[in-house]
């Protein structure tokens, strides 16, 4: 078997004849631009697209197919230039009982299924042809929707304080779903501003397989988390069965960002301008002005529902090793990230098995270093919240 890196969440921007798709989605976030993106700079194998069920982007895939410029593989999944392939999803969002929202991903094998999910949204969304449509029904009917085709639906970004499924709708996940639904449930996202550390203070996410995705709305933010799996090839089949933990397919090891880096890992307060970076958390009302209306930090709510101070790592989980990608590295700018891109092939050889020297024939001395401080975790890290990523800095001296 081999080792393949996949990222199963990145958005259309809009399609082929620019029309919007992810209103807040770069315009370059086109289907065939984000197989280009993976294939000649990211040097991700599987990419999911989690806008395929929006009519424009089923037209466009459709095109790329008839052309010869993409084709449908036997495993479920598009294949484009023999190295890359798209796994089709969509992501939905759900209104429960509490009027919380949260959204979900929903896997996708074929164009067909593609096309039926979509047909089927049509009666529960009020627009079908922009990303994360809202949809009427709760998560558990939403699920069955999905499953009666054969679709695949998990939790997407499970923590984040806005529309999440721990975040912003229940403190169980068997308060939003019945038993049946959640013993078919085959990953949990952990979302930007979380990791298995935290996330394995929940006992009953011990079952679930993680994933570390980037939930990318621009071509660089692709491959910011992702996750490397053991499979036999690159389709649909076999990423379920990695997901599943199935005949030897799993998945070795998620990467992302430190979850100090996520827009919102503290509590934020709009009205003091405050992230509450330096106080013990949970912190879930403003300390300053005693407001509740505060933009409530991963770290925070994650302590608020935890079954365990520290994590319990279930025998099956793969390691989280952080990630701090080009663009967050201090003093490495687009030219340099382009530089380093054509020399070693793609962003992940440059972050994980570039040498020192090598980057610095590339780049000089200064930032070939501050590339290797990040690659060992060393530069300082500032938390985010309220919206706004943290931030690494150059270590004095």
């Amino acid at each position: 078997m081999t080792e393949f890196y996949a990222d199963l969440h990145v958005h259309i921007g809009c399609d082929s004849k620019g029309r919007p798709v992810k209103v807040s989605g770069s315009k370059k976030l086109t289907f065939e631009n984000i197989a280009k993106e993976c294939f000649y700079r990211k040097g991700v194998d599987i990419v999911g697209i989690v806008d395929a069920a929006a009519p424009g982007v089923i037209s466009d895939i459709e095109n790329l197919i008839d052309s010869g410029e993409m084709t449908e593989i036997p495993g479920g999944g598009i294949g484009y230039r023999d190295r890359v392939v798209i796994l089709l999803a969509s992501e939905v969002e759900t209104s429960e009982e509490n009027r919380g929202r949260s959204h979900h991903l929903i896997l996708l094998r074929t164009l067909d299924m593609a096309k039926a999910f979509s047909r089927s949204l049509r009666r529960c969304v009020s627009n079908v042809f922009f990303s994360t449509p809202v949809c009427t029904m709760p998560a558990k009917d939403l699920y069955k929707m999905a499953m009666d085709i054969g679709a695949v639906p998990f939790p997407a970004h499970a923590f984040s304080p806005h529309k999440s499924i721990y975040g912003n709708c229940v403190r169980r996940l068997d308060d939003a779903f019945p038993r049946d639904i959640l013993d078919s449930i085959v990953a949990v996202e952990l979302g930007l501003s979380a990791d298995t550390d935290l996330a394995d203070t929940i006992s009953e996410l011990s079952e679930y397989t993680f994933l570390s995705n980037s939930d990318a709305h621009s071509l660089p933010k692709i491959g910011r988390e992702y996750n490397v799996m053991l499979m036999e090839s690159p389709s649909f089949d076999e990423t379920l069965k990695a997901l599943r933990r199935k005949d030897g397919r799993r998945v070795l090891a998620n990467y992302g960002l430190d979850p100090k880096l996520g827009k919102y890992h503290r509590t934020y307060c709009s009205r003091c301008d405050r992230t509450f970076r330096d106080l013990e958390p949970p912190i879930l009302s403003c300390p300053g002005c005693g407001g509740t209306s505060v933009v409530r930090g991963v770290l925070d709510r994650i302590v608020d529902i935890q079954d365990y101070p520290v994590p319990k790592h279930p025998v099956h989980r793969p390691p989280y090793r952080y990630q701090i990608p080009l663009e967050f590295v201090p003093g490495i700018g687009p030219r340099s990230i382009d530089r380093l891109i054509s020399k070693f092939g793609s962003e992940m050889a440059v972050l994980h098995t570039a040498r020192e020297e090598e980057l610095a024939a590339a780049v000089g001395d200064k930032a070939a270093h501050l590339i290797i401080e990040a690659r060992e975790g060393r530069l300082q890290l500032v938390a985010g919240g309220g919206g706004h990523y943290g931030k690494a800095l150059i270590n004095d001296g």
